[in-house]
């Protein structure tokens, strides 16, 4: 797109010279699922039709086959025989559905399976051997061995759990409805049986084992009674708890004392120390003693007289000495108050000190009989203790041995069938109906998965969906195959209109179609071939086109030999040239006399001129050729010379359309060597045949010459096939709108001399 001026007409802008490789692969369509479906729609009809039939037929050659079923109900049931006071009922009921899941292992046991098939001698039925008596069951052991019947039993018995119940369901199956039924009823009863038999053992087995210990327990209870008694007779142990309460009540009394009287010597020491240094008026005791206050108080009026005295009359008078002698007396009476204060401080620290020791030594003899006691008390505590223990353990033990007696003699069980087995009356299989459903089902599914897989498989190119998925290159034309020889190609006969030398052979052929058969479907898209390359640049279309493929076989030189026709036909001189210098095939398939002998490769080897070697086409106006020649020993290097560089010079002047067949690209180098020197290459891919990586190896050793990739055709496509009709069906409907001719009504005529039937590249 571009801007347009104001009053400018529209032009169409060519488009670039390159194309897109990378292009994102388009979604899946339903319509995808639906076309390979239809393309191997017999695959799936065969694949469905055998799996029915198969299934069919087994289903009603089988034999009908009747099951019976019953229920039982299994209750909880303790895990121990013998309960004890300290279980928890939570821990006794928490595992019962391993506990159900363990009934119906049982139920499925070999055990169980030999005890039924023994009770109703089942080897004299047909299905289980029908040999009476014949059944041998031994009492277990290394030596025995499994009988052939068991096999049979426990593969026709079934056994699972209702859920969100504790109902166990249990069925047999077997030819006679009367046999299952008898069967299971059978086997339940032996279950029950085998269940009481086993509580029956358990409980005689735990009384056996209680009397026992009991017998042990009882002596180890007198033994532990007569050590308590002769540890309590030892130690003189009576009324323990009196005794331990007037020993603690004395030992705190004692404690009590001493601390007071610690207390008191505390306070006589500190009079004691105080007296003797002296101080003894600071005492309280000297402030609280009357005589010594009195006598202080004397001495202080003694004291004041006679000073008054002796200042009044001198020391030698009467009066003075007698107050002298007063005072002296007061004196001696006050130090022997004093003396005999601080004595008797002294005695009452000393008695305070003698009663401080008395009371602690009783204190510690008190505490060594208390520690005595609770050591003889612990002891003894662990005796009576062992003793009551003993004697508890005993009683219960004896009470369980009562009760294991009275369970043994009860018939109980926690097993109640709840639905005996009844005969049934209409066989559970087969069911042929369900059968065959289910094998229609299945064949539909797996016909539908052989269907993909086989899709998966095919890694080829089949519709011009897979050309622009793959490379991006332009499907130019789409060229039909001719139906009615079994796939292969139809070769179509030249028309009796000009004189064309005879043969022996006589051969149909398709590379001259778009001349034989102008109205055909293959010749009108070789025509819209032509007019893509036409308007592929509509100023300068390609005048030099190279048409290679990636394999041989694939009808590159059926479509190069056509499209050079339908150029000729549009009246400009077209040179058809053969570069399959390895396996020529353009002469053969325009039976050309000429052209065994030279060729280009004589042109390329220098043996002679391009005017020798070209020959016009007897019949084809303004179509002129050019073979391959002698085959020569090294095509590559001919191809890559100079003088095959001169020869498309020479002929662009001469030639206004020049049509390069060349050998398969992956067989060859040739088709990459004459690409660089043409204006485009032209792919050839046959449906269904040319695989993809083949197709894309091809495109990328063409891209990486730089080369101008025109398109592709698409070559023997099955106009009927789904990969092709529900996409593409507007061509073959275009192709053949006005056109009657029938492609396999035409005569043949005879081959040129040289031609022997083959198949044409």
């Amino acid at each position: 797109m571009r801007d347009r001026k104001p009053g400018e007409s529209l032009a169409v802008i060519p488009p670039p010279n390159f194309l897109p490789w990378e292009h994102l692969p388009r979604e899946p369509h339903l319509l995808d699922y639906f076309i390979v479906l239809r393309k191997h729609q017999w695959l799936i009809a065969t694949f469905l039709l055998t799996v029915v039939t198969v299934v069919t037929i087994a289903s009603f050659k089988m034999k009908p086959i009747y099951q019976a079923a019953a229920r039982v109900e299994v209750d909880k049931e303790s895990q121990n025989t013998i309960q004890f006071p300290d279980s928890n009922p939570y821990e006794e009921y928490v595992d019962m559905d391993n506990y159900l899941e363990t009934q119906t292992k049982i139920l499925q046991s070999e055990t169980l399976g030999l005890q039924t098939i023994k009770s109703l001698d089942l080897g004299r039925y047909t299905e289980f051997g029908g040999k009476p008596g014949a059944l041998t069951i031994g009492q277990g052991g290394a030596g025995s061995k499994r009988p052939a019947i068991l096999g049979a039993f426990l593969g026709s018995l079934s056994v699972k759990r209702v859920p969100n119940s504790r109902l166990i369901e249990v069925g047999f199956e077997a030819q006679d409805p009367q046999l299952a039924a008898l069967v299971v009823n059978s086997h339940l009863q032996n279950y029950i049986e085998q269940n009481f038999r086993s509580k029956y053992d358990a409980t005689t087995q735990a009384s056996n084992w209680l009397s026992a210990e009991l017998e042990e327990l009882r002596i180890k209870v007198e033994k532990s009674e007569d050590a308590r008694l002769a540890y309590e007779r030892q130690n003189q142990i009576w009324q323990i708890d009196e005794k331990q309460d007037i020993t603690t009540q004395k030992l705190a009394d004692l404690s009590k004392a001493v601390t007071e009287a610690q207390t008191g010597l505390a306070e006589k020491e500190a009079l004691y120390r105080m007296a003797q240094s002296g101080n003894v008026d600071a005492l309280p005791a000297a402030r609280d003693n009357a005589v010594i206050q009195d006598l202080l108080k004397r001495k202080a009026e003694l004291d004041g007289d006679y000073a008054q005295a002796e200042n009044q009359y001198g020391p030698n008078f009467p009066k003075v000495q007698r107050l002298a002698a007063e005072e002296k007396e007061v004196n001696d009476d006050l130090a022997s108050a004093r003396k005999t204060m601080v004595e008797s401080i002294q005695q009452e620290y000393s008695t305070a000190r003698s009663r401080v020791e008395i009371l602690q030594s009783s204190l510690d003899k008190q505490k060594s009989e208390a520690n005595d006691l609770s050591e003889k008390l612990v002891q003894y505590h662990i005796l009576q203790h062992d003793a009551e223990a003993n004697k508890q353990l005993y009683d219960g033990l004896l009470q369980k041995l009562k009760e294991a007696g009275i369970t043994a003699g009860l018939r109980s069980s926690n097993i109640r069938v709840v639905d005996p087995a009844l005969s049934p009356t209409s066989p559970s299989r087969p069911q042929k109906a369900r059968n065959i459903l289910l094998a229609f089902l299945v064949g539909l599914v797996g016909g539908i998965g052989l269907a993909i897989f086989r899709e998966y498989l095919d890694n080829t190119v089949k519709s011009p969906d897979d050309i622009e998925s793959l490379t991006g290159l332009p499907s130019l034309a789409v060229v039909p195959s001719l139906p009615g020889l079994n796939g292969h190609h139809k070769r179509l006969s030249w028309p009796s209109r000009g004189a064309v030398p005879q043969a022996t052979t006589a051969g149909p052929r398709v590379e001259l179609l778009s001349f034989i058969q102008p109205k055909s479907q293959i010749s009108e898209a070789f025509r819209a071939l032509r007019t893509s390359l036409l308007l592929s640049q509509a100023e300068h279309p390609p005048q030099v086109i190279l048409v290679t493929s990636a394999l041989p076989r694939e009808g590159k030189t059926t479509a190069a030999i056509n499209l050079a026709v339908t150029l000729a036909q549009l009246g400009d001189r077209t040179l058809l040239m053969d570069s399959d210098l390895r396996k020529p095939g353009v002469r053969r398939a325009l039976n050309l006399t000429t052209g065994r002998d030279v060729g280009l490769s004589s042109y390329l080897a220098g043996v002679c001129t391009l005017d020798e070697v070209m020959a016009p086409h007897p019949l084809i106006s303004n179509l002129t050729a050019l073979t391959t020649g002698p085959v020569p020993p090294s095509p590559a290097d001919l191809l890559s010379s100079h003088r095959m560089r001169e020869a498309i010079a020479e002929l662009r002047r001469r030639f206004k359309f020049i049509v390069i067949d060349s050998p398969p690209i992956m067989a060859a180098t040739d088709a990459v060597i004459l690409s660089a020197l043409t204006d485009g290459v032209l792919l050839v891919v046959r449906s269904g045949e040319t695989p993809k990586e083949a197709f894309t190896r091809s495109r990328d050793l063409l891209a990486a010459v730089k080369c101008r990739l025109l398109g592709v055709v698409l070559n023997a496509v099955d106009s009927s096939s789904p990969d092709y009709y529900y996409s593409y069906r507007y061509y073959p409907y275009a192709y053949g709108y006005g056109y009657g001719e029938d492609v396999s009504k035409t005569q043949q005529f005879p081959a040129g001399p040289d031609e022997t039937p083959h198949s044409s590249d």
